[in-house]
């Protein structure tokens, strides 16, 4: 699973068919990538993790807080194409992102996660629809967390 966590001033997503929009204040952007091989486990290791990151800033001006802590809310938005693998070719493969029942199911239950567990106003894009997305990166702050290792590669 791979998210990509970007801290924001405001984000909002944007679907045309069907009409649907999310947009939240100051908070997180997450882009979620679901993988083949990713579960229950990495999914509520990586809601915990997003929401314990602490990247927001403290009187100092110092990154010790968490979105909990400052009360900020979450933009969930799928995207497969963190899974595709660019090593070879120029065509992108997704062959490493899970299949669309699966990955519907898991990036379902990292929302409700960070919901109900972890207490952060959520909101979400569609999944599988052809979204825009619009955000003010605050920083500019962005992370990738992988669940899984790298892989290890040779001749590159």
């Amino acid at each position: 699973m791979i998210a990509v966590v970007q801290r924001v001033s405001r984000a909002s997503v944007t679907v045309a068919e069907p009409a649907h929009h999310a947009a939240i204040g100051p908070g997180l952007l997450i882009l979620l990538g679901v993988e083949k091989g990713d579960g229950d486990a990495q999914t509520d290791w990586l809601a915990g993790k997003v929401a314990r990151l602490r990247i927001f800033g403290d009187e100092a001006g110092l990154m010790n807080r968490s979105v909990i802590d400052v009360g900020g809310e979450a933009l969930v938005v799928s995207q497969f194409t963190l899974a595709g693998e660019c090593r070879k070719g120029n065509r992108p493969s997704f062959d490493r992102a899970a299949p669309p029942d699966v990955a519907e199911a898991l990036y379902e239950r990292f929302v409700s996660r960070l919901r109900e567990v972890e207490g952060v106003p959520t909101r979400t894009g569609l999944f599988g629809a052809m979204m825009a997305v619009e955000l003010v990166n605050d920083g500019p702050v962005t992370l990738i967390i992988n669940t899984a290792p790298a892989p290890v590669t040779r001749g590159l």
